[in-house]
């Protein structure tokens, strides 16, 4: 079983600011992102990952809920924080977002090359295209590009990153002092890429990746990213909640991948999954019963603006109103008025269930892996991408309880199998592709 830690924040569930245990200014201090590495290494994950966004999401919907908030507001910018934990951990995957719709191929592929140069081959890159007009809105635009756009322009840039990380073959920079040759020109390549999007020249100036190139990382459930994950992901993170639901995208997928003449392990798929452990079950539901009456009504009510609008003049603590604005996705207002017509909530119910939502375990550390072991027997996963609902806390339990558990049912390694990120996960070594069409030409001359 493949495991990561998302460490984003101080934790997935919006109250996690509030929580005692939890460092209100965590995000903004190295020492507890240290912390949570160390100890996700300590407790033998593949990899942390961070997934970051450039401009605030969180709308102020109703007014004074952003305020209330503390969720993915502040934080530190993970290129510049990731190699500074490459220097404190050993072993685990340092992995993080950059977009495709705000940044430039070549920025991309130099900054992930030279963490995987630090990290000694831990390096991953998550590939996200930015949908927000908030992001829009720092990078000289009023709108984000339209849906289309934005994945054909990802298809683009993902290509010429690659080809960047290939232009250099593993054995061309030479260092011949005597010789007086630094590199083999014969195996040092212009990528010369000139498309709808992009044109860029090459060479990348960072060669000699430990990994060949960083892992792959990629979170599309759309049509358009099953695709590219089918086509280049190293490793999907998924959002399901159900084992059918998590089963029937698992193996829609993993069906795409042979077209691209890839096999079917070459993939990890790995939904997210928030845990909440202790040492009964009545302790581990009163651990998240105490974070869920933490959260601010107000954030609660703008959990669910988009789907109903502004609740806020209504009592809480009556029956959740017919809609008050045109729904932004109709399916999901849909889905959210049934729920609350089915059971009878109030509005202050129906809010805690949705900022409670997501993917759960719940109990102790046997009743976790049941659940987890269910979902790997059951062919719905590689593993699972763990969503802390706070930090800390969350990580050091899931260590302390979840791991020898896991271990003690044969689910799980008992020491890191490699030296870098790609080994570890089982991943096939990279093959540059200019020195495979040199061993293919080299083959057929024979």
């Amino acid at each position: 079983m493949k495991l990561g830690m998302s460490m984003r924040g101080l934790g997935y569930h919006p109250a996690a600011w509030r929580h005692p245990d939890v460092p209100a200014d965590g995000t903004l201090r190295f020492e507890h992102y240290a912390h949570n590495a160390q100890m996700a290494e300590r407790g033998l994950f593949d990899m942390i990952f961070f997934a970051d966004g450039i401009g605030l999401r969180e709308r102020d919907e109703p007014r004074g809920s952003l305020a209330r908030s503390g969720y993915e507001l502040v934080e530190m910018e993970p290129m510049t924080l990731l190699p500074a934990l490459a220097v404190l951990t050993k072993h685990i995957g340092l992995v993080t977002t950059a977009s495709t719709t705000y940044n430039e191929p070549y920025h991309v592929a130099r900054k992930f090359a030279t963490l995987d140069l630090i990290s000694k081959g831990r390096a991953g890159w998550n590939i996200v295209t930015s949908w927000s007009e908030a992001e829009a809105k720092n990078f000289n635009r009023e709108q984000h590009l339209e849906y289309d756009t934005r994945y054909e322009r990802a298809a683009e840039f993902v290509e010429v990153v690659k080809g960047l990380w290939d232009s250099w073959e593993p054995d061309c920079i030479v260092y011949d002092k005597a010789g007086g040759l630094f590199y083999d020109e014969e195996r040092m390549h212009l990528l010369n890429h000139r498309g709808k999007h992009f044109q860029v020249r090459g060479p990348l100036n960072v060669s000699n990746m430990p990994q060949g190139r960083p892992i792959m990382v990629q979170a599309g459930a759309s049509e358009p990213g099953r695709e590219i994950a089918a086509a280049t992901a190293d490793v999907v993170y998924a959002a399901m909640d159900g084992i059918p639901a998590a089963k029937a995208y698992y193996d829609d997928v993993k069906s795409r991948m042979a077209k691209y003449g890839r096999d079917w392990d070459d993939l990890k798929i790995m939904p997210g999954v928030r845990t909440i452990v202790a040492a009964t079950r009545a302790e581990a539901q009163d651990k998240f019963d105490r974070l869920q009456a933490l959260t601010d009504p107000l954030v609660g009510l703008a959990r669910v603006y988009a789907a109903l609008g502004d609740l806020s003049g209504f009592d809480l603590d009556g029956p959740v109103p017919e809609p008050q604005r045109a729904p932004e996705v109709r399916s999901s207002t849909a889905r959210m008025m049934e729920r609350a017509r089915a059971g009878n909530l109030t509005i202050r119910q129906l809010c805690q269930q949705v900022v409670g939502g997501g993917f759960y375990l719940i109990g102790t550390a046997s009743d976790i892996v049941d659940g987890m072991q269910e979902w790997w027997e059951g062919g719905a996963c590689d593993g699972f991408n763990v969503l802390p609902p706070y930090l800390p806390g969350c990580c050091d339990d899931f260590v302390e309880f979840i791991t020898p558990e896991l271990q003690r049912r044969g689910l799980f390694r008992r020491t890191y199998e490699g030296a870098t990120l790609r080994e570890n996960l089982g991943l096939k070594p990279h093959v540059n592709r200019h020195a495979a069409a040199r061993a293919a030409q080299s083959a057929a001359a024979e």
